[in-house]
């Protein structure tokens, strides 16, 4: 799992059959440590969540069980909204 940020949507209306009525949403993962550089994921969306909140994410096979077919072309999935998160950086390890 990982957290990230929705920095928008994405719309495709050509795509794979197992993407149909699936909502997709493009999450920017959050870096705790300022020397990582994250690039932004396109996830479906499994809870309704919405550009500018803070996610909660799965990828590979866990991404697949959410949206409930182990065959489906789906890669990262969003399975909870967070309400608040604390991080000590001072426990961060630098890289």
């Amino acid at each position: 799992m990982w957290v990230g940020t929705v920095i928008g949507t994405l719309v495709a209306t050509p795509k794979d059959q197992s993407l149909t009525g699936s909502k997709l949403l493009i999450v920017q993962p959050v870096s705790f440590t300022k020397h990582k550089e994250c690039i932004p994921v396109v996830a479906v969306d499994a809870i309704g969540a919405g550009t500018g909140e803070q996610v909660l994410v799965v990828g590979g096979s866990s991404a697949r069980y959410v949206v409930g077919n182990p065959e489906a072309a789906v890669d990262a999935a969003i399975i909870g909204i967070i309400d608040t998160m604390e991080v000590n950086r001072d426990l961060l390890k630098e890289p």
